[in-house]
């Protein structure tokens, strides 16, 4: 409950926690989110436009610190390069650096 004082979030909030009420409702946001992309990926998932027009969901992108200003926008454009191109499907290489949360 400290955690939902400290950024002004009533504490009854906590009682979601050990409730069953919102797991159906929950299950359901979590294929829409995931079903899309498949079995074999984690998160962050993300859904964009792909070749066609249509939705379509991808694994990533995964990144290790928060891009601002013009680097975010290259970042989401050059996404949106490389997932509207048919057939394309993944990216990836081994991190060389850790989390910077600034």
């Amino acid at each position: 409950m400290k955690a939902l004082a400290e950024v002004g979030l009533p504490a009854d909030l906590a009682a979601a926690a050990s409730s069953t009420e919102y797991d159906d409702a929950l299950r359901e946001s979590d294929h829409r989110g995931m079903d899309p992309v498949g079995a074999d990926v984690g998160t962050p998932v993300i859904h964009v436009p792909g070749a066609d027009g249509e939705p379509v969901a991808f694994f990533g992108p995964v990144i290790t610190r928060i891009p601002r200003g013009e680097s975010a926008a290259r970042l989401r454009d050059g996404t949106l390069l490389v997932t509207g191109t048919p057939g394309f499907f993944e990216i990836k290489r081994t991190r060389t650096e850790d989390r910077i949360l600034d």
